[in-house]
């Protein structure tokens, strides 16, 4: 059964996907320093719930884009009922993934907090630097390569 498009259907590409793939892309070369960082100060428990930390980041904006992805091809007050309480439901699993290892014995909580902080605000605003605010280009901005092909 195919769905008729409605008029409050989003229609096009899914630009929340290309700009989560791209986010955790960054945080894949961020994570090393992350890990350096906690490792030298906290030891290897701080090294790892810094990655335990990006981890959390990284599964929060792929969830985001991926509730705004589904809701959007059903229906635009869908997407934004879903961009509010996706955001409620997403805080919940973030505190959910820090109570339920808040007592292992690898888990600092300094190292874990500053990590899922910074690396949030980080990332987006390394990322506002790509996002196009374009019809023409959804997602990201092209570079320069991608245009003179």
């Amino acid at each position: 059964m195919m769905l008729t498009p409605s008029p409050s259907m989003v229609e096009g590409p899914a630009p929340e996907a290309v700009i989560a793939r791209d986010i955790a892309r960054r945080a894949a070369i961020v994570a090393p320093l992350f890990l350096l960082v906690a490792g030298l100060i906290w030891g290897v428990d701080g090294a790892l719930s810094a990655g335990y930390g990006l981890a959390i980041v990284v599964c929060n904006f792929a969830l985001a884009a991926g509730l705004l992805a589904w809701s959007a091809r059903i229906s635009a007050g869908l997407m934004m009922a879903t961009a509010l309480f996706g955001y409620l439901i997403r805080l919940a699993l973030i505190f959910v993934a820090i109570w339920v290892v808040r007592d292992a014995s690898w888990v600092v909580l300094l190292p874990l907090g500053l990590t899922i902080i910074i690396a949030h605000l980080g990332l987006l605003f390394w990322e506002m630097r790509y996002i196009s605010a374009s019809l023409a280009f959804p997602a990201l901005k092209p570079t320069k390569e991608s245009t003179s092909k």
